[in-house]
């Protein structure tokens, strides 16, 4: 082989190194960009457990599992004065409102929630009591 063309093998060789090299450039940049809006998203949301934890911590405390919201604290004194525990269509009656399908179904979604909360027992299908306290 000759030096012009040994030359001319090695400004190939260059031309295609350059050209790797700028396509990975254009993909390292591509990539940054992802990963900072990646981490810009991943910010936004761990802000938005932190506000949502902050708001619902007023519906619940640590030490008291109990619902703060009226609804939930009218149920609970309903409860805490029967001798044993009520259906939603009862419950209804004792706090005054219409027993018509809706309230009642929407009594009976408040009673599920608190007994997935452990703050009422449902020791039989739809009757509810409250929870025994635990320690």
């Amino acid at each position: 082989m000759n030096l012009p063309t040994l030359l001319d093998l090695i400004t190939e060789r260059e031309t295609t190194a350059r050209q790797d090299a700028d396509r990975l450039r254009e993909q390292i940049t591509t990539l940054t960009n992802e990963l900072a809006r990646i981490d810009t998203e991943l910010a936004d949301l761990t802000t938005t457990r932190s506000t949502l934890r902050t708001l619902t911590a007023a519906e619940f405390t640590a030490d008291d599992p109990t619902i703060a919201s009226a609804p939930y604290q009218q149920i609970l004194d309903v409860l805490a004065t029967a001798p044993t525990g009520m259906r939603a269509k009862g419950i209804c009656l004792a706090l005054g409102v219409e027993a018509s399908p809706k309230h009642v179904e929407g009594t009976r979604a408040r009673l599920k929630r608190m007994v997935n909360r452990q703050v009422l027992t449902e020791g039989e299908p739809g009757i509810f009591t409250l929870a025994p306290k635990q320690t």
